[in-house]
């Protein structure tokens, strides 16, 4: 058996990962003689992409727009297959507050995590509906994902960065009263919020990635044909979140797998855009290709 660590992208598991816990469980991993090995990175630390740079995980899973800039660095990380067609992130706020359309943010307060992504992101949104981005009034939440429960509250007017798969979902507020803005809807280009990559533990090894690969999209096909059973299967890693939260989520999620009936595909569509949107905000070198950030694996046809 080969070992295998394999390093999710969040501060726990959450249904983006099922796949891999399909697979795990179902022991195809084991199957195909890789002893796998499904853990989150230490935030202490570091995000994904340092423990795959320093060469304690074989395989990451992580936000596309820091792959490139690592990229653009020079460090040895690769994609080799998108987790995600679409962006996860929206704006969120609540009703009555006179806040409409991501103009109306205008003279308000919207809590981040102001990275230089996310500020560019937020500008982006805001100029794009015809607004002035220097009038919002951004509020520095660290990694703390206000909700619209915060909102609610009077915390901040407006949040970005929340996901309309997963964090959104968890508000006391009912839905009548919130307002959620997925960023592909109100402006943003295209993305692949989530690829998954290599780093120097897995150097020369494509014969190795290719076999990991193919049970994955395997993983990811059982959780999408049956949500019921991959349901119990998360029960094992995150039996701590309420199953009707679970269940929306996955119902959610699994359509972002898949393009055309393909998992895996890293698409020139949604790279080209964003690559010349990160270059434009002054994230990326203006000449940066993206091309140069991934490894094209061969595969065999998915059982």
């Amino acid at each position: 058996m080969t070992h295998l660590r394999v390093m999710l992208e969040y501060f726990h598991p959450w249904t983006n990962a099922a796949g891999f816990y399909v697979a795990s469980r179902e022991g195809w991993y084991a199957d195909a003689g890789l002893d796998v090995e499904l853990t989150v990175f230490d935030a202490l630390r570091g995000d994904t992409l340092e423990h795959l740079a320093r060469g304690e995980v074989h395989f990451g899973v992580f936000p596309t727009n820091r792959l490139l800039v690592r990229r653009a660095a020079g460090q040895p990380l690769h994609g080799v297959a998108s987790i995600n067609h679409r962006a996860m992130e929206t704006i969120q706020t609540v009703k009555g507050r006179g806040i409409t359309r991501p103009r109306d943010l205008e003279g308000r307060r919207l809590a981040l995590n102001p990275t230089p992504r996310g500020v560019a992101m937020v500008n982006h949104l805001v100029a794009a509906d015809g607004g002035d981005p220097a009038r919002v009034t951004l509020v520095d939440s660290g990694h703390r994902e206000l909700s619209v429960d915060d909102i609610a509250a009077g915390e901040v007017d407006a949040t970005f960065g929340g996901y309309w798969a997963w964090d959104a979902l968890m508000a006391q507020l009912p839905a009548d009263q919130r307002v959620i803005w997925p960023v592909d809807e109100i402006g943003a280009p295209p993305y692949h919020s989530y690829l998954l990559g290599t780093g120097p533990a897995l150097d020369g090894r494509e014969d190795l990635t290719a076999t990991f690969l193919e049970v994955t999209e395997r993983g990811y096909r059982a959780a999408t044909d049956n949500q019921a059973e991959t349901l119990r299967i998360l029960d094992h890693v995150i039996p701590y979140f309420p199953r009707a939260l679970l269940a929306r989520s996955l119902d959610l999620i699994t359509p972002t797998w898949w393009h055309e009936g393909r998992w895996g595909e890293i698409r020139p569509e949604l790279m080209d855009p964003y690559t010349d949107w990160l270059a434009a905000a002054g994230i990326l070198p203006p000449t940066f290709d993206w091309h140069s950030a991934i490894t094209e694996i061969p595969r065999a046809v998915p059982r």
